[in-house]
């Protein structure tokens, strides 16, 4: 397992303005549900629709428990909980869902082996190399 990156030029409008260089992950595509259930109908006995039937159940679930204020804990997967992002007020009588809230987003927190993983550090490569 590697993951590719690139270098890329940033302005720092913060400190003088100097520009500075990041390394960037590259994604290496997109993989559908189609494709998913696929592989995961190879390893097991069940077929690629009945998988797909399951993680469509998944996602429909998924939905309606964050909606409900639940963390939903897929085992291996990790955690995913619904969060927002809202602006402050000194009085908090003036707090207001409609007019504080502006952004609502899904908190994803890795399994534990996953982070481990993760804390073990990644094997990557700059893009256009041609070795790992």
């Amino acid at each position: 397992m590697a993951i590719r990156y690139r270098i890329t030029k940033r302005s720092n409008s913060i400190q003088n303005k100097k520009e500075q260089y990041i390394m960037q992950a590259v994604t290496t595509g997109t993989l559908d549900l189609e494709f998913i259930s696929d592989v995961i109908s190879n390893e097991c006995s069940l077929h690629s629709v009945d998988v797909q039937a399951v993680l469509i159940a998944l996602g429909k679930k998924l939905d309606f428990y964050l909606q409900q204020g639940n963390i939903v804990d897929l085992g291996a997967v990790g955690k995913f909980k619904m969060g927002f992002k809202c602006t402050a007020e000194e009085d908090p009588t003036l707090l207001s869902p409609k007019r504080n809230i502006k952004k609502y987003h899904v908190n994803y927190q890795p399994s534990v082996k996953l982070k481990r993983v993760l804390k073990n550090g990644i094997t990557t490569y700059r893009e256009g190399s041609r070795s790992i």
